[in-house]
């Protein structure tokens, strides 16, 4: 059984609302899963995330292949970088204190560029541009020619 991590709909017409689940690759999309391993919200800004990421990670070890979304998701959160530390230092690579230091240090700078974007007012968003706003951007300089 190949097991995937995916998203399943849930909410109303207009409102989705996900739960990020484990199932079997060849169930449908709301159909049965195994586990439940968090919630996706994308409807708030910034979207709201919420997983558990030891039971990700484990089954993640365990080889359960993330959705595209998913995988933006486990990056977002971390948890594709701890499964790599992880596996450096089952390889030998690292040793598990090394592991833990980097990882350490990634959650601090990451908690911190989140803080730094809110504060921004960037909120991880980006604006749309407007078909006025063409005319303000700067023409590019063209190099002098030797």
């Amino acid at each position: 059984m190949a097991a995937k991590i995916r998203l399943q709909r849930m909410g109303r017409k207009k409102r989705p609302f996900y739960h990020i689940v484990i199932a079997d690759s060849r169930s449908p999309r709301d159909g049965k899963f195994i586990q439940k391993i968090g919630t996706y919200d994308p409807t708030t800004i910034p979207a709201t995330i919420d997983i558990n990421k030891d039971k990700a990670l484990d089954w993640l070890q365990k080889g359960a292949q993330p959705s595209p979304t998913v995988h933006k998701i486990l990056s977002f959160k971390g948890v594709l970088f701890h499964k790599h530390l992880l596996r450096g230092v089952k390889k030998g690579v690292l040793t598990q204190e090394l592991a833990d230091n980097k990882w350490i240090q990634w959650e601090e700078k990451h908690v911190n560029d989140i803080m730094d974007a809110q504060k921004k007012g960037q909120s991880g968003v980006k604006k749309k541009k407007k078909k006025g706003d063409e005319k303000a951007a700067p023409a590019p300089v063209a190099a002098p020619a030797e």
